[in-house]
């Protein structure tokens, strides 16, 4: 593999690491590279970056690499942030929303059980819009945080009381519903494959 799509792959795996980040030896095994070669492509990549003024940068936190935003950008994040278009819940925030509303109080990986993937982007989210609140901890290893509704959700969603939500639907076939979700991911790789 050349070295520009052995960047290219690392900056995918940079990005879908997200917030954990991703060690050159992880990112070594994944690759077939070796790790001291890994670690000068990274090094190569922060360059890169640097010289074409692009506004993220890789950084190397407890031994793991992650994309970060730069740090001169943070008032454009903040005014982000703050604008009323903000308001909305991404898709995953919602789903997460509505794990919660129905169960609570669970746990992270509870959610992301549920889920199918991870959700800590969404929980600091709507921890953030106070939808959400930590309600205690779990019995049992590492006492993992429990998560609840909290009264601003509430009001949100012109509900009285958490029992005031709609019924979620009884016969929903899991099976039919990734069926169904195959059949259109199937779709949309044709249009791109072709």
């Amino acid at each position: 593999m050349d070295y520009d799509k052995l960047k290219g792959v690392i900056e995918g795996l940079l990005f879908i690491s997200g917030d954990e980040g991703i060690d050159a030896k992880e990112i070594s095994e994944i690759t077939e590279v070796s790790e001291e070669e890994v670690i000068d492509l990274i090094e190569d990549m922060k360059a890169d970056f640097r010289r074409a003024g692009r506004g993220i940068q890789i950084v190397e936190v407890a031994r793991a690499y992650q994309l970060t935003t730069l740090p001169e950008h943070v008032p454009y994040f903040e005014r982000l942030a703050s604008s009323p278009s903000q308001s909305t819940l991404s898709q995953a925030a919602l789903e997460t929303l509505a794990i919660i509303a129905y169960k609570q109080p669970l746990t992270r990986s509870e959610i992301e059980e549920i889920r199918g993937v991870k959700c800590e982007k969404a929980l600091n989210t709507l921890l953030s819009k106070q939808l959400i609140r930590e309600a205690g901890r779990a019995e049992g290893i590492g006492r993992p945080i429990l998560y609840a509704t909290t009264k601003d959700f509430l009001e949100h969603f012109g509900l009285r009381e958490i029992g005031d939500l709609p019924e979620p639907p009884v016969n929903l076939d899991i099976e039919e519903a990734r069926l169904e979700a195959s059949a259109l991911f199937g779709k949309a790789e044709e249009t791109t494959n072709d």
